[in-house]
């Protein structure tokens, strides 16, 4: 090779540098989408954020801030829980809410098992009929279940007793989705597993199956609660009479005359319960999986 020839070898091995457009570069930070995604939390947070600062209102004013006090909440004339219509809503919201659990989550965990292991043309539109609650206006469930209750199962009475069919009615569809995610996710190694040791089915599925679901069923229960909690069209429909009002239904007829920051409070109350629900739901989600599992394993280790 030449001397003359070594600069032409140089201008062929040497790397081509190409400027990369500003939308295809990776490390560019997506300031648009944050900008949107901000305003929207804003958005969504201030009205909230308003309403809960005038539950501390020292005055009777919901609309003019007048000082600190946590008069509204406890221990006053007109606080929340001085107030009898106001703490007998808050009562029965909760009373809705457990029993909603109580009925909700092991029908649902029942259904999402049974679907997982049934394997035919029906289940599949057994599934996609359980999911029909999730897509289904509320206004709709909450209008058929009051004419059913009204004209044909007269032995249900409006009330306590069909706010809770009705809110189990929409409630299963939560605890199914969520519980059989996580069993598509296990699979059936743990439990043909422990067949191969030795052990019924139902064994299986008390000390295998059911550890490893719990995370998710504890997830679906705290989101039925929060959701049971929260509730208003279903219940509006069916809760008869005064006797039975939740906290939705208090707000929505107090909200129209002149009311005091209690009803802030009360607001305030039920959002800090519906959040906390599923906060816990999803900490006892992501930490408890794994813990699980190797309950599972140690089960299996045990039998072998």
């Amino acid at each position: 090779m030449t001397v003359t020839e070594r600069p032409a070898v140089a201008e062929v091995s040497a790397p081509i540098r190409t400027r990369v457009p500003p939308w295809r570069n990776p490390w560019r930070r997506p300031y648009v989408l944050a900008t949107i995604t901000w305003v929207y939390i804003l958005w969504s947070l201030v009205p909230v954020l308003i309403a809960i600062q005038f539950s501390f209102n020292d005055g009777r004013s919901r609309s003019t801030w007048q000082g600190f006090s946590r008069q509204w909440y406890c221990c006053n004339e007109g606080s929340v829980f001085e107030d009898p219509s106001m703490f007998h809503a808050l009562r029965n919201s909760l009373i809705l809410g457990i029993a909603t659990v109580i009925v909700a989550t092991p029908l649902g965990v029942a259904l999402a098992m049974g679907l997982t292991r049934w394997r035919s043309r029906a289940s599949a539109v057994a599934n996609g009929i359980s999911l029909v609650p999730l897509v289904t206006p509320e206004i709709v469930v909450g209008s058929a279940l009051y004419l059913v209750f009204v004209n044909l199962y007269h032995f249900i009475p409006l009330g306590r007793p069909a706010m809770l069919l009705g809110h189990v009615t929409f409630s299963v569809s939560y605890v199914l989705v969520i519980v059989r995610s996580r069993l598509l996710s296990i699979g059936g190694e743990y439990e043909e597993a422990a067949r191969d040791l030795g052990a019924n089915s139902l064994q299986a599925i008390r000390t295998i199956l059911l550890p490893l679901l719990m995370p998710a069923v504890f997830a679906s229960a705290m989101i039925v609660f929060a959701t049971s909690l929260d509730d208003f069209v279903v219940s509006q429909f069916l809760f008869g009479s005064a006797e039975n009002e939740t906290v939705p239904i208090l707000l929505y007829n107090a909200v129209r005359a002149a009311p005091t920051p209690a009803l802030n409070a009360l607001a305030s109350i039920l959002l800090v319960g519906s959040f906390l629900a599923l906060i816990l739901a999803l900490v006892v989600l992501r930490g408890r999986r794994r813990t699980g599992e190797e309950s599972a394993l140690e089960t299996l280790a045990d039998w072998g």
